[in-house]
């Protein structure tokens, strides 16, 4: 949806929340949890939709039946989509996710030719005039990460796929741009550390990709790799790093990064001490990976790569002041007591900075709520999504409109 205020800026919920993994398990939750939250919303515009399309789902949409049937849906529905959730391949629920969400990564054929698919898709819906965003996995998992020649395939896969992106704008008027995602334990994990992929290798693998796939100049090449690769600004996983969001958010923008994409999202959030370790016991679910980031009162960092382990030893530091897990809970809404999240992240600052228009593309999501402890969980997951729409809505409008437009009871 064009939120009402600022028409530049785009709102969605990412499909991913939904389980699936076909077209037809994605396309049954569009009709069936896509149009009950635009009506718990009351929302009478064309509704944005962040699509989650897994490679099986990819696969089924080359056929121009299935890709129409799309088309006329939406077109029914008053739905655009803009946007696709394009990390997680395979599986995203109903069983162990944990590192295989970055599987295949950046170095694989399969990553890119998925990635590719996705594109052309999202080219075939997008309405005329409108850019499309695809996030993807940050290159790779970094213990899978061992040499100089990993870090340059990477940048190779993304250069192609940055000419093909090109090509499908040149073929179709579509503008399509791909955000890398930074994540805790990843190849791209830090606002630094992206930064510095983006200076050094990403061009010095990605430049002569394209020039050899469309034949341009190495400046030419250059334009494209900028116009069509960016990064998607998650704010659960940059709140994870201890960053502030606003200050990483103008550091991209100062360096001439393009922000394909802003997911609007909260981690847990907690102080160290005995009664944290026993409520977070509850979060210890077997199918995501919940990277865990310890901060000391000296700033010393403490990390692990998941929860359950992190739990056993951190009894045993003491001198821990905060916890920041990479769980995301719901915006509006946080844990009891010890426990809280990372939503205070997204400050006035941040918020003046996507009402500025920093970033046309956002996306709230919060993709837990079937694995949320029951004590915690909101309740019915409609109104929950609803309600998350309301939390950022809130944040966005002037405070006169939203009591009037988007009530938050």
């Amino acid at each position: 949806m064009r939120v009402p205020g600022f028409p530049s800026l785009h709102l969605t919920y990412c499909q991913n929340i939904h389980p699936g993994e076909t077209w037809t398990e994605h396309f049954d939750a569009l009709q069936q949890r896509a149009t009950a939250v635009k009506a718990a919303l009351k929302i009478e515009q064309d509704f944005g939709i962040g699509l989650r399309l897994s490679a099986q789902a990819a696969e089924d949409l080359q056929s121009p039946e299935a890709l129409q049937k799309g088309t006329g849906f939406f077109q029914a529905e008053h739905f655009y989509p803009f946007s696709i959730n394009g990390f997680p391949f395979g599986r995203f629920h109903r069983g162990p996710v944990k590192e295989n969400v970055y599987a295949p990564d950046w170095r694989t054929p399969e990553r890119l030719s998925y990635t590719c698919q996705l594109a052309r898709i999202l080219a075939h819906w997008l309405p005329e005039g409108q850019d499309g965003s695809i996030s993807t996995v940050p290159g790779s998992f970094a213990q899978w990460i061992h040499t100089p020649a990993d870090e340059a395939s990477i940048a190779r896969g993304l250069g192609s796929a940055a000419a093909e992106m090109a090509k499908i704008e040149r073929e179709t008027g579509r503008y399509i741009h791909l955000g890398l995602e930074p994540e805790p334990d990843c190849f791209l994990e830090t606002t630094p550390q992206t930064l510095s992929f983006f200076h050094i290798a990403l061009p010095s693998g990605a430049i002569p990709e394209i020039q050899m796939r469309l034949g341009l100049s190495p400046t030419e090449a250059e334009e494209i790799l900028r116009r069509h690769i960016g990064v998607c600004f998650d704010t659960c996983h940059v709140a994870l790093q201890y960053e502030n969001l606003s200050e990483s958010l103008l550091a991209y923008q100062s360096a001439g990064i393009l922000l394909s994409k802003i997911q609007l999202s909260a981690a847990l959030k907690a102080p160290g001490g005995e009664a944290t370790y026993q409520a977070l016991q509850r979060f210890a679910e077997p199918t995501y990976l919940h990277q865990v980031k310890a901060r000391t009162a000296e700033g010393k960092r403490i990390a692990w790569t998941d929860l359950p382990s992190a739990l056993t030893q951190m009894p045993d530091h003491p001198e821990i002041e905060e916890l920041r897990i990479h769980f995301h809970v719901p915006l509006f809404v946080a844990p009891a007591s010890p426990l809280s999240s990372t939503a205070d992240s997204l400050d006035s600052d941040f918020w003046r900075l996507v009402r500025s228009g920093i970033c046309p593309h956002l996306e709230i999501e919060t993709y837990t709520f079937d694995v949320l402890p029951p004590d915690v969980h909101p309740g019915d997951i409609i109104q929950s999504i609803a309600s998350e729409y309301r939390w950022v809505l809130a944040k966005l409008a002037d405070a006169s409109e939203t009591a009037d437009t988007y009530p938050l009871s």
